[in-house]
């Protein structure tokens, strides 16, 4: 009988042992994925593929969706390598930042010194003391990769190239650049301390497109001129754009190329097709046509798979009930746009949004303080989220407050 129960009791410690396994490898074994979780820059990392339904030839390349920033392709996409003249998205960066800020204006001219006259490389033969307006220089570091462009902006934002770097280290800093780290605004030095990373190049390239797609209006162009204004007289320069993909590749719109003997030959190409923007990088590819048909190869891949679901919030917010004010309530908005990328082939018009607010709040209350949020469900699992907040200011009431507001009431009634 003891055996017997001995027996029982094993068989018992087995089966529970064998449920906590099997309990243990569900959990590793199905991970939550997109459709379990928000999708934002840091679900962005994980690679939805690695290279086995598409192949690229370049040793370096990434496929990112841009607003969501979700990666579609990777290949040894944080190895650190020469980035080139794509060094100059950057640059453009943080022209751009200058421009927001009110720092310059796109009219503004600009005066070419004798250091950047003496750039090397790709240049559209700016002359000393020439003056051109910051959007002639974004075309000329944007459509023909002008080095010396790029210097001039550079110093003119940074008051001399050096410290304008030490801003572009910053900028990657803060953009999560784990794998960059620059020496010079436009990428022509062969210093081994100058370098970055596929992944990199995508995000810096993001951030570019969904924060400033101003820059999309230039990227986008093939040919242009520009007018050289000097002591010989004037003259036009043609440009001509870097990126070939912008004639052959149905929807590209951008956005740099760069090639050194170091860096080799590589490209951050964007493309839009059906709302949809892909952002293709391809680093240290062997030649110029092997650079264009990897990207090509990655952005085709990504637009037969992906599918985006856009919520752009149309409908109005009811206001919500405030305590310890005399206002009562507050208007309320959602926060952002709500982006969901399925590369899954899941039909979008299975999505709810469901709406969870406050019920009350409690006066002072500041614009943009959290009210609710938007919750989007998928096949019953949330798949992403949207906070609701404050549209205004809700000052706090005291006892003057509501004297005067009962006060005001009593005079309104009157007439």
């Amino acid at each position: 009988m003891e055996c017997e129960n001995m027996r029982n009791r094993l068989f018992y410690l087995f089966i529970v042992g064998l449920a906590i396994i099997c309990m243990a490898g569900g959990l590793l074994l199905f991970p939550g994925d997109a459709y379990g979780e928000p999708q934002s820059q840091e679900e962005g990392q994980k690679s939805v593929d690695s290279g086995a339904a598409v192949q690229i030839a370049a040793p370096h390349g990434v496929l990112m969706e841009a607003a969501t920033g979700k990666i579609i392709f990777e290949k040894e996409k944080d190895v650190q390598v020469s980035p080139a003249s794509i060094t100059k998205i950057m640059t453009l960066i943080l022209i751009f930042d200058a421009l927001e800020d009110g720092k310059i204006t796109m009219e503004e001219e600009v005066s070419t010194s004798a250091y950047a006259k003496s750039m090397g490389g790709s240049q559209v033969f700016l002359e000393e003391g020439e003056k051109q307006t910051v959007e002639t220089l974004i075309k000329c570091i944007v459509i023909a990769s002008g080095n010396d462009a790029s210097v001039v902006m550079a110093e003119r934002i940074g008051g001399s190239e050096e410290a304008f770097v030490q801003m572009m280290n910053q900028r990657a800093e803060e953009l999560g650049m784990k794998n960059t780290h620059f020496e010079d605004c436009c990428g022509l030095t062969e210093s081994k301390n100058h370098y970055s990373s596929a992944y990199d190049v995508a995000l810096m390239s993001r951030e570019l497109v969904v924060r400033y797609p101003k820059i999309l209006e230039y990227s986008s162009v093939w040919m242009d001129t520009i007018t050289h204004v000097t002591k010989r007289g004037s003259s036009e320069f043609g440009l001509t754009n870097t990126n070939k993909l912008i004639r052959s590749y149905d929807g590209c719109v951008g956005l740099k190329t760069g090639s050194t003997s170091i860096a080799k030959y590589c490209v951050s190409t964007v493309a839009v097709r059906n709302g949809i923007t892909l952002i293709g990088v391809v680093m240290t590819a062997p030649d110029y046509k092997v650079r264009f048909a990897d990207a090509a190869a990655m952005l085709n891949y990504g637009f037969g798979k992906c599918n985006m679901f856009v919520d752009e919030h149309k409908e109005k917010l009811k206001k919500t009930p405030v305590t310890g004010t005399i206002e009562g309530s507050v208007s309320c908005k959602f926060s952002e746009t709500f982006y969901y990328l399925d590369t899954e082939g899941k039909s979008m018009d299975d999505m709810k949004k469901e709406i969870h607010m406050k019920k009350t709040l409690k006066a002072p209350i500041k614009a943009g303080d959290v009210t609710g949020k938007a919750v989007y469900l998928l096949d019953g699992k949330e798949v992403g989220s949207v906070e609701i907040v404050a549209a205004e200011d809700v000052a706090a009431s005291g006892y003057w407050d509501y004297l005067k507001y009962i006060c005001m009431q009593m005079v309104l009634r009157e007439k």
